[in-house]
């Protein structure tokens, strides 16, 4: 995994079951092999859960593999789980044609890929959008499970912590806790060939879009650090939310910044892990970029979280709107909003009482959103387990 947002999808998951559904016995299917550091991170965190790889054909009468298949045919329901679309909707296929048994969707976003979706959605218990573009998108497309609404995406809930790691870090680069901001940038498209595990072909058009428009992108990024470093008493982390951001970040925000600044700019060279990402967060007096997944953690552990977007990402962005977090989004393809990045940026350092305040009245909105949703989860699961009887 090259990608902190992907990789906190599992855990957070886990942390709302544990939660709303302390009696359950978990196993995680794999969409996609989970790295060794991640299954650590897993094994740590939740040591009774067990993890299962493998697909199911549609013509086979039993799943690729007898782990897999054990696994399958003792479940008493299948819950798809946060991530960019219902990526595993052949999984969920799979285990409803083996078993008869019910399914949900929870926390995606809707149409995007390709994916054949409409006709599982239909087949779900309960399908929970993460945005509300999703959800009006589905309606018009006719999906109709019972239940079809919005739920925050499960990151949210995301709590494993790297504090020995982060404050290590912290002490070596001079950042003092609650006096610096961290800053994210991206491109418009994920170069994913720049990542030798994607084993990805180049992609010459994404490519030039990437470079025309970075600088651009990026600009309201460095004039907010700018801002930042001079108008307040606060330092500046140039990080990094996926491992192509490392690079990234020291050519397009670092490197355009003036001399005055840069001494109080810090730049990490490395990729890290969510539960060490999550503790310089917390750390800090708030997080501003591009990205997408940082921002939630960020606000689903009650952290100032700015975001900035564009038309190549997809609508998850918009559930800032929906918990209360208008003024901090920006898109940035509309006129005059890049202009105003700076200035909220800059409230963050100026006023880190009233961002944290603001925060964690988000942070209210989704976590009651999830305890609602997630009755709804239990009692599906529930009536599933009951009719095993």
């Amino acid at each position: 995994m090259v990608n902190i947002g992907d990789i906190a999808h599992t855990p957070a998951g886990l942390a709302l079951l544990e939660q709303y559904l302390p009696d359950a016995d978990i196993t995680v299917w794999e969409y996609k092999p989970l790295s060794p550091e991640t299954r650590r991170m897993l094994a740590q965190r939740f040591p009774a859960v067990k993890i299962v790889g493998g697909s199911v054909a549609p013509d086979a009468d039993t799943a690729s593999n007898a782990e897999l298949d054990a696994a399958i045919r003792s479940a008493d329901f299948l819950l798809h789980g946060s991530g960019p679309a219902t990526l595993a909707w052949s999984h969920a296929e799979g285990f409803h044609r083996l078993t008869g048994r019910p399914f949900g969707v929870y926390g995606v976003t809707y149409g995007l890929y390709g994916i054949p979706e409409r006709e599982t959605l239909s087949r779900a218990e309960f399908v929970y959008f993460r945005d509300e573009v999703s959800l009006r998108a589905a309606q018009s497309d006719g999906v109709h499970p019972p239940i079809m609404e919005f739920a925050p995406d499960v990151a949210f809930a995301f709590d494993l912590r790297g504090d020995a790691k982060a404050a290590a870090f912290l002490a070596a680069n001079d950042l003092e806790t609650g006096n610096f901001l961290c800053c994210i940038p991206r491109l418009r498209y994920t170069p994913f060939w720049d990542i030798p595990e994607h084993n990805a072909p180049f992609d010459p058009v994404k490519h030039e879009r990437n470079e025309a428009m970075k600088e651009g992108d990026l600009r309201p990024l460095v004039e907010a650090i700018i801002r930042v470093v001079r108008e307040s008493t606060m330092k500046v982390l140039i990080c990094a939310e996926d491992a192509t951001q490392v690079a990234l970040g020291k050519e397009c925000l670092f490197d355009k910044l003036p001399a005055d600044v840069q001494k109080n700019v810090v730049w990490r060279d490395t990729f890290w892990l969510p539960d060490e990402a999550l503790s310089v967060y917390a750390a800090s007096a708030g997080v501003f970029g591009c990205e997408m997944h940082s921002p939630i953690m960020c606000i689903g552990n009650g952290i100032p979280a700015v975001v900035c977007r564009w038309a190549e990402q997809s609508s998850k962005g918009t559930m800032w709107k929906t918990i209360g977090l208008s003024d901090w989004l920006f898109d940035l393809d509309t006129e005059g909003e890049s202009l105003r990045v700076p200035e909220a940026v800059l409230a963050l350092a100026q006023n880190p009482g009233e961002a944290r305040e603001k925060a964690n009245r988000a942070r209210h909105v989704v976590q009651m959103r999830h305890g609602e949703t997630f009755a709804v989860v239990r009692q599906a699961v529930f009536a599933a387990h009951q009719a095993r009887q």
